[in-house]
């Protein structure tokens, strides 16, 4: 289901959206304290920089918004029709799943985002490979 050359592997491994074969991140680990936002400038293998222009990733935060429904109505459905759980253990639910998950939020985002601009091209991936 995941191989390369499909949008939603580069999106859920945080790979380079053009080749593949790097990951855009200095540290794969986004629960790592201070490397959240550090990327690389440029991929290794295919040379595409990752940010186009200053202030890119700030598109990004409109796909944070929905990626954190998605988040948020996901607790929901499990803590109140799953579990069965009262209001209040529902939005306690809903709240710890945002504080927990906003690191993989934030990154899913930016990958989103960026997959939105550029398309794999297999013959950079194949370049340096």
């Amino acid at each position: 289901m995941l191989k390369k050359g499909n949008k939603l592997y580069s999106i859920l491994t945080g790979s380079c959206p053009k080749c593949h074969e790097e990951s855009m991140y200095v540290n794969k680990n986004p629960y790592k304290p201070g490397h959240l936002f550090k990327m690389h400038e440029r991929c290794a293998n295919c040379n595409t920089k990752y940010k186009i222009e200053p202030s890119f990733f700030y598109g990004a935060m409109y796909v944070s918004y929905a990626v954190g429904i998605a988040f948020a109505v996901a607790a929901f459905v499990i803590a109140r029709l799953f579990l069965g759980a009262n209001l209040i253990t529902t939005f306690i639910a809903i709240v710890a799943t945002m504080v927990g998950f906003m690191p993989v939020i934030i990154r899913l985002s930016r990958n989103i985002w960026i997959n939105f601009f550029f398309k794999y091209d297999s013959e950079a991936a194949q370049a340096n490979s």
